[in-house]
């Protein structure tokens, strides 16, 4: 048996002309000139669906429950997600989802993917995968892979990734791809995380080594860098293992080399201001 609902309430002014009939049955009278103006795909199916001018006629909108049917059409009414309907767009995040994005509704489609994105939870990560993918949400598709790649362990004792293993290998195989991409993308950036530092050490070494040989001489009082620089050079110069390779001896050679690679000064005796670092010529 049918129950009918109406909206009739927001719009007062204007008499429904619309029967909408969800998937168990129930009716909502709506008015054309809304969903139509809110839709373009309502729009044409309002307009197959009529017999004439000003008639009454009826639509489906299927796959979802009553519920979300009615709080879809009266956000449509209201034109966009007021603070108060923000309750509303959780409770039906998905179907709305999922409805915005087939009946084209842009503004609804971004409030409901936002409201998902922000209440994602590892049991559910799989599942609004597949459907970000299916609705084309980037937004809440790149929430599910952060989170999938962040916990990982979670997600494998969810529903979604059990059913996934047994009965959609494509979405298993997406899924241990992106947890693969992200491995990488860690691992790149820790590469270049300690490139970055490598070099900056290296800076602060070679700003040091050109600081202790300055004309004003270093006066850092045991500063960090220099006074672990003065301690290599004071090994440097009384090794007596510098031949055989010493590895401390190599590191300071390595800088002195760097150094005397990019310096720009001569190192001429009558020059004005003649490079003092060592071995620099």
């Amino acid at each position: 048996m049918t129950r009918c609902v109406d909206l009739d309430a927001l719009r007062p002014s204007m008499a429904a002309d619309v029967q909408v009939v969800t998937s168990d049955g129930k009716s909502i009278a709506a008015h054309s000139f809304v969903l139509a103006t809110a839709s373009p795909v309502l729009e044409r199916m309002i307009d197959r669906a009529r017999c004439g001018w000003n008639t009454e006629c009826t639509i489906r909108v299927l796959g979802v429950s009553s519920d979300a049917v009615f709080a879809f059409l009266r956000l449509l009414y209201a034109s966009n997600v007021a603070p108060e309907d923000d309750e509303t767009v959780t409770a039906h995040a998905p179907q709305l989802l999922a409805l915005s994005h087939v009946y084209r509704v842009g503004w609804l489609k971004r409030a409901a993917e936002a409201s998902m994105a922000a209440r994602l939870t590892p049991e559910h990560a799989v599942d609004m995968l597949k459907l970000a993918r299916l609705c084309d949400a980037p937004r809440l598709y790149l929430r599910c892979t952060r989170l999938a790649a962040k916990d990982f362990a979670a997600v494998e004792l969810s529903d979604g990734w059990r059913f996934a293993r047994r009965h959609d290998a494509a979405l298993e195989l997406e899924v241990l791809q992106l947890l693969e991409d992200a491995d990488q993308r860690r691992e790149r950036w820790a590469r270049e995380r300690d490139s970055r530092e490598a070099y900056r050490q290296l800076a602060d070494a070679m700003g040091s080594l050109e600081h202790i040989f300055s004309g004003d001489g270093c006066a850092c009082d045991g500063a960090a860098p220099c006074r672990g620089l003065r301690l290599l050079m004071r090994h440097y110069a009384a090794c007596g293992a510098r031949k055989a390779g010493c590895t401390r001896c190599r590191r300071m050679l390595q800088l002195f080399r760097l150094h005397a690679s990019v310096c720009d000064r001569t190192t001429a005796p009558d020059d004005e201001h003649p490079c003092r670092v060592p071995l620099c010529r």
